[in-house]
């Protein structure tokens, strides 16, 4: 697991470097609703695991504040099929 992702909230982003390459997941929020748009790793660094770091913490953070989430971003939709342990937060 990527540990140094970084929760940028006033940007509504999730972001980490990995090699000096920036991975990133880009979210709205809309009365509670986290929408993830776009979850973005490089090929430089792909295969590594590093999108669904991403979108784990993202999940992470929206059950900690108690959010929901939509994926409308197709990687995010597909592993949160992955990951039926996330499920209840699908809005």
């Amino acid at each position: 697991m990527t540990s140094d992702i970084r929760h940028l909230a006033a940007a509504h982003r999730f972001e980490t470097t990995v090699d000096g390459v920036t991975c990133e997941l880009v979210y709205t929020l809309q009365d509670r609703v986290m929408i993830i748009m776009h979850t973005g790793v490089p090929d430089q660094v792909s295969g590594r695991g590093i999108a669904g770091d991403l979108v784990r913490t993202a999940f992470e953070t929206a059950r900690s504040e108690g959010w929901k989430v939509v994926p409308a971003c197709s990687y995010a939709q597909v592993w949160l099929e992955r990951h039926p342990e996330y499920a209840e937060l699908r809005a």
